[in-house]
């Protein structure tokens, strides 16, 4: 068993790192706005990485943090996209949601332990570059739509992360979300790299 959950790990880490997703955002003309608000999350993988890092560590915090930490990244998100509807400007986007792809793997490689409100603030303060994001590359999608379908589409990828961390946790403890963590820190730094 311990063997099959090894090697499933570390497939998942080869395959997680073995390519570029090649695929573009759908056009919100031909496939709707909540469809290309809903495929926006899942067409990138620094959000994609960041979405699961997020339940992953929710899933290490254990308790009320399995809700509240996800659900305070997706209320924020949701925040930091109506901010970039303003004239207000938000600098670093871009190196900052690379950043919170690292750390939000590193507080899940160490499963570091903080009060429930400290966490759900620590994933706000990324969550509000993530948002900004998906508003500043809105186009011709209507708002609500748009919105409504990049929040499900994250919070889809927090509940995977928690329930891959939970999972786990029932045959490894805490070893494979916490590795599943390191992978996402070292996903961030290519990205980061890469860019």
């Amino acid at each position: 068993m311990k063997t099959t959950s090894g090697t499933f790990w570390a497939v998942l880490g080869l395959t997680m790192f073995a390519a570029t997703p090649a695929f573009a955002h759908l056009d919100p003309l031909e496939h709707g706005s909540f469809a290309a608000g809903f495929s926006h999350p899942l067409f990138g993988l620094d959000h994609i990485l960041a979405m699961v890092g997020v339940g992953l560590w929710a899933s290490l915090l254990g308790g009320r943090a399995i809700w509240a930490v996800p659900s305070a990244f997706v209320a924020t998100m949701v925040a930091g996209f109506a901010l970039s509807m303003t004239t207000i400007g938000l600098p670093f986007v871009e190196p900052v949601i690379a950043a919170s792809v690292v750390a939000l793997g590193l507080l899940a490689l160490v499963a570091l332990q903080a009060p429930t409100a400290i966490a759900a603030l620590m994933v706000a303060a990324f969550a509000l570059f993530h948002g900004y994001a998906h508003g500043s590359e809105l186009g011709a999608a209507g708002t609500l739509p748009f919105m409504a379908g990049f929040a499900l589409a994250t919070a889809a990828l927090h509940a995977a992360g928690v329930f891959a961390g939970l999972v786990a946790g029932r045959f490894t403890g805490s070893m494979a979300a916490r590795i599943a963590g390191g992978f996402v820190a070292l996903g961030g730094l290519w990205i980061a790299v890469g860019n």
